[in-house]
């Protein structure tokens, strides 16, 4: 079968391809923009995919053309497609009806931390011998893919609340069978697509009310939108957190330089101490969303917690690119307020007296928009350097935009020292010519960013030779 790919963003486009590759599938595809590490990936699985978008590029005898929510009405290879009447579905529904129907799939949800939850429990289940399959927005580190096919009944899936195609405009996660459900937590976003919270929390209330009676729901309760969720589901409802009304508990959580250990109690009961390679608060929910999946499917403690100690991270999640100089550069996708925060909280506790400087792009359709205007001010509290690039979407209206100037005045109220620096080289050449040894530099963006974590430990290596 001959299945071609467009409008399917870069990560998605080379898990998919890969997957369907696997499955003895012959697939192309067609992007506007492939950037590492996915670039890399594709390349090492001999997947060809075009790029830009022409008619040119759809084979008229291709079996199915999978569309993307990347594109709409228009885009010339979506025009032919119509104009031939050529079979076509959503990214969701090809996942759904080639994967999924056979297995029990976990569906991991929620604004944040699902990319690392998603890996987290693959990991962990797949440590204590169960064989998932797995599929996740992200290169997992102990995986070194975003995919897996595994022999076991269970399909671990990283649940986007995002919409499906232009012709589909609910969330991908409704589409995928969900046996078991994790809801990490529930925060406006995706302005573009949603136009309030309460839109959204609809979106998860149908999502939990598609779980089987046999199935299983699990709540960060320490979100209380997230928590409010608990009476959607028709079965069994768990919930962890660090709240002590949680039946899956962290307590006395001892951050590290790299690492969160703590204590884990389970409906009252100690079960003993876990560790997490990664920091911050955020990390040690995600760690107990895996460990409370892994007992429910029979994994002794002991073994769950081996699992997790050996978690290896996800690529561009707290991902360090690189040491030169004495400073350290770090990859971070975040692009939420909250996201970022966090991020930032859990670095500032692992490095209590290190100067951390936070490199910010406003990328996503929600972090250009004003509408995060006031919550982005409130986000950098746990950096001592803030140096904030240029809107990415300058096709917004400026009355919707992000303002810079005025998020750079937010800040210096707040007593913080914050900067807007138009354009990557001129970051570059600023953190060079400023960082210190002993430094700690996060760059965050949901897109490429122009490559600065590479060009920027080139910088620094460059100042140090000269």
């Amino acid at each position: 079968m001959h299945i071609h790919l467009i409008g399917v963003a870069g990560t998605a486009m080379a898990t998919l391809a890969a997957m369907l590759q696997q499955r003895g599938h012959r697939v192309t595809g067609s992007d506007a923009g492939v950037y590492p590490p996915m670039s890399d990936f594709l390349r090492a699985e001999a997947i060809e995919v075009y790029e830009g978008y022409a008619a040119e590029h759809v084979d008229p005898a291709a079996d199915l053309v999978v569309v993307g929510n990347a594109i709409s009405r228009g885009n010339p290879e979506l025009e032919v497609v119509l104009a031939r009447r050529q079979r076509y579905c959503s990214l969701p529904e090809r996942i759904r009806d080639e994967f999924l129907w056979q297995r029990d799939p976990i569906v991991v949800s929620g604004t944040h931390g699902k990319t690392t939850t998603t890996s987290l429990v693959a990991w962990v289940l797949t440590h204590a011998g169960l064989d998932p399959s797995l599929l996740v927005g992200g290169i997992a580190g102990n995986f070194d893919a975003s995919y897996r096919l595994g022999q076991g009944r269970d399909f671990v899936i990283e649940g986007d609340e995002y919409d499906s195609a232009f012709f589909d405009k609910t969330a991908k996660f409704l589409k995928y069978v969900p046996h078991t459900v994790i809801v990490n937590n529930v925060e406006f976003d995706h302005a573009d697509i949603y136009a309030d919270l309460p839109a959204i929390v609809t979106a998860f209330t149908r999502l939990l009310r598609l779980v089987p009676a046999n199935g299983h729901v699990l709540i960060g309760v320490d979100d209380p939108v997230a928590a409010s969720l608990r009476a959607a589901a028709f079965g069994a409802v768990s919930t962890f957190g660090l709240s002590p009304d949680a039946d899956w508990q962290a307590r006395w959580l001892r951050p590290s330089a790299e690492a969160t250990t703590f204590e884990v109690v389970r409906r009252g009961e100690v079960l003993g101490d876990a560790i997490v390679p990664m920091t911050g608060e955020h990390n040690v929910r995600n760690a107990l969303a895996a460990l409370a999946v892994a007992d429910s499917r029979g994994v002794p403690f002991a073994v769950a917690a081996e699992g997790l100690a050996r978690f290896a991270g996800v690529k561009r999640r707290m991902e360090l690119r690189g040491t030169a100089r004495g400073v350290s550069v770090y990859d971070d996708f975040a692009h939420h307020p909250t996201a970022i925060a966090e991020t930032l909280r859990g670095v500032r506790r692992a490095h209590p007296s290190a100067r951390v400087w936070a490199i910010f792009e406003p990328r996503s359709a929600s972090s250009c928009r004003r509408v995060f205007q006031e919550a982005f001010a409130g986000a950098f509290g746990d950096a001592d350097e803030v140096i904030l690039a240029s809107v990415y979407r300058t096709n917004l209206p400026e009355g919707e935009r992000l303002s810079v100037p005025q998020l750079v005045s937010d800040l210096e109220a707040r007593g913080q020292r914050a900067r807007h620096i138009d354009g990557t080289d001129a970051i570059i050449a600023t953190v060079a010519r400023e960082a210190r040894e002993g430094d700690l530099v996060v760059a965050m963006s949901n897109g490429g960013f122009d490559d600065i974590h590479a060009r920027l430990l080139e910088a620094l290596r460059a100042g140090a030779a000269g």
